[in-house]
């Protein structure tokens, strides 16, 4: 999901039709314009969560870790529990604290996490109250892929996680891929996990600039065809095997040039990478864009790639580029596959290997794989995953809560 931090202005959408209110409280992770190059895709759908449920009638209170100016940020609908670096057990009893205030003097039908690991210290604090869980990815497994935790650690984590979610009487995913992940890791019954996608702000993409244009504005070369690969520097990202692919890509397509976006842990690794290989007139690491640059990144771009080699839960920046009319190449893996197979088997690699992805790039450049057009990239996104269409989906997993 997208690495890149939401700059615009924090404006609560109305509630709607005051009787229907569900009055929700929603345990997030970090508040994602605080997060700047650095977050993932948790922290996107919990703001986005914050900013479109209350025109579907859903009332939001959150509590995240960050700074002091996250309550006025956020129109007063999020406040800070803990900054970002205290350790693990002062969060743990922050978020005790809040929690045990705010149910003692507010009325909330739902509690809903978005971070099982926040979660998990407030669990005998909810009574009868009905707890959703929005599995955005399985920290520990991730933690475990991308280098952190290990054995007895590793076994610590995935046990804080399982305990939060036998505890809730409804689970949401992003696509089936963790709908499986749920089950097949955590035992989770099948019948209690519903699958809803991210959604997008479709007017936020609703750009007339020509492709040409947006390169102006960015400063970009015009006479090269753009590669797009907006995501966390992390292992698990596959860029190091996007960037091999390169040689071969290059060898057939010399002026090609490959933008990536985003900041991480992997920033050296990768950019030593790309000098060892020589293709530093090729490769490009953009570090942070903001959010205004992003989407004129995507409009600029020939297309955008996404080549993942695990736990993509759903991919938003697929859907984001595809907003804004630019077609977009992904490896099979996770939600990917599920937004892109029924718009187009074109769209879809082989597999993760760097040999795939040079391979399904190199197609394209040749006319053998044929690519959707900017209006069908857009009329499919706005059909399926516009935030006003997956808010109301949302909303019915909390009212179905209720009934369990």
């Amino acid at each position: 999901m997208s690495p890149i931090a939401h700059a615009s202005t924090f404006t609560p959408l109305p509630l709607e039709g005051e009787h229907s209110v569900l009055r929700t409280l929603q345990l997030g992770m970090e508040w994602f314009p605080e997060t700047a190059g650095t977050a993932g895709g948790l922290n996107r759908v919990f703001y986005d969560c914050v900013n479109h449920l209350p025109k579907a009638g859903v009332q939001v209170q959150g509590l995240v870790v960050g700074g002091p100016t996250v309550n006025k940020n956020s129109a007063g609908l999020v406040s800070s529990f803990a900054p970002m670096d205290a350790p693990l057990l002062k969060r743990w009893q922050a978020v005790r604290q809040q929690v045990r205030q705010q149910l003692s003097t507010q009325e909330y039908d739902l509690v809903i996490s978005h971070f099982a690991p926040y979660a998990f210290p407030v669990l005998n604090l909810l009574g009868d109250r009905p707890l959703v869980t929005h599995f955005q990815g399985p920290w520990a497994l991730e933690s475990n892929v991308e280098g952190g935790a290990r054995g007895w650690r590793f076994q610590v984590c995935k046990w804080i996680e399982k305990t939060s979610y036998d505890k809730a009487q409804r689970l949401i995913v992003l696509s089936d891929a963790f709908r499986q992940v749920l089950h097949q890791e955590f035992h989770i019954p099948l019948d209690r996990i519903d699958i809803v996608p991210p959604g997008v702000e479709m007017e936020r993409f609703d750009s007339s600039l020509s492709q040409a244009e947006a390169r102006t504005q960015l400063g970009w070369p015009q006479d090269r065809p753009i590669l797009l690969a907006v995501r966390r520097l992390a292992k698990r990202m596959g860029l190091e095997n996007l960037i091999t692919a390169m040689e071969q890509v290059r060898a057939q397509q010399p002026d090609v040039l490959l933008m990536i976006a985003g900041k991480g842990p992997q920033a050296d690794a990768l950019k030593q990478q790309i000098e060892e290989r020589n293709l530093s007139d090729n490769v490009r690491l953009l570090g942070f864009v903001s959010d205004e640059d992003l989407t004129l990144a995507y409009r600029a771009a020939t297309l955008s790639i996404v080549p993942t080699m695990a736990f993509e839960g759903f991919g938003l920046i697929v859907v984001e580029s595809l907003a804004a009319g630019t077609p977009v190449l992904g490896t099979p893996i996770g939600g990917i596959p599920e937004i892109l197979r029924p718009f187009s088997e074109e769209l879809l690699f082989d597999d993760a290997s760097a040999s795939a992805i040079s391979r399904g790039i190199c197609e394209v450049f040749a006319g053998q794989r044929s690519l959707p057009d900017a209006d069908a990239c857009k009329a499919y996104v706005h059909q399926h995953y516009a935030w006003p269409v997956i808010a109301e989906k949302i909303k019915t997993v909390y009212q179905s809560a209720l009934k369990a």
